[in-house]
């Protein structure tokens, strides 16, 4: 099913924010990486914890949190290639990496790796391997490579997308339960996840390679 809105200048005239979503971000005067969640809240539940708690307070963090009715946050769904909301496509364009989490479907543990930056990339899935998560690199529905791509829209024409299954999301919270009341309750898996891609992401950073 495509999205209900394409842009999202028609979002905002269809939705009320504060209401139906709301945007929040940070900025960071010591960083050019910035974490995104753009179908964050309760359209890919679990996304913006991740993404907050990646970027800490040293990182830039964006995210577009969906607070409708459980079913409804679908409608808040912008693509990754198409996502123009002002203020996190100017955070993008800033940055000079990039980490967009995203929520895929699967009852299977998983997170699948894209996005352009490759190193970045398999920098942060061989950290999240050795801490005894399951990775892959993504089927070509899932892999990020499109250059439109917010993950790829920064300084270096490059970044990563990280797609986690239902699955492996709801490990991360208190019960399996991913409501937005039972969000703040994080599990130690949750903690173990955050510091492999961190641990990653300055592997990278210090060994540039290919990406």
């Amino acid at each position: 099913m495509g999205d209900r809105y394409q842009s999202y200048a028609e979002l905002a005239s269809g939705q009320i924010e504060g209401i139906h979503y709301q945007r929040t971000w940070r900025t960071s005067a010591f960083s050019s990486l910035c974490h995104l969640a753009i179908h964050g809240g309760g359209i890919e539940q679990g996304t913006t914890e991740l993404a907050d708690a990646a970027a800490g307070d040293v990182h830039d963090f964006y995210t577009l949190d969906g607070f409708k009715d459980a079913g409804a946050n679908a409608d808040l769904h912008l693509t990754s290639t198409r996502f123009d909301e002002p203020q996190g496509l100017a955070m993008a364009k800033a940055a000079s990496h990039i980490v967009s989490w995203h929520g895929a479907a699967g009852s299977t543990a998983t997170t699948y790796l894209g996005g352009l930056d490759y190193n970045l990339r398999d920098q942060i899935g061989e950290a999240l391997a050795a801490a005894g998560f399951t990775v892959s690199v993504a089927a070509e529905e899932l892999n990020g490579n499109d250059p439109s791509n917010i993950a790829n829209r920064g300084t270096r024409r490059m970044g990563v997308q990280l797609e986690l299954t239902n699955a492996q999301r709801a490990q991360f919270f208190k019960g399996g339960d991913m409501s937005r009341a039972n969000r703040k309750n994080t599990t130690a898996a949750f903690t173990t996840y955050i510091t492999a891609v961190t641990t990653g992401i300055r592997q990278a950073l210090v060994t540039p390679g290919k990406g």
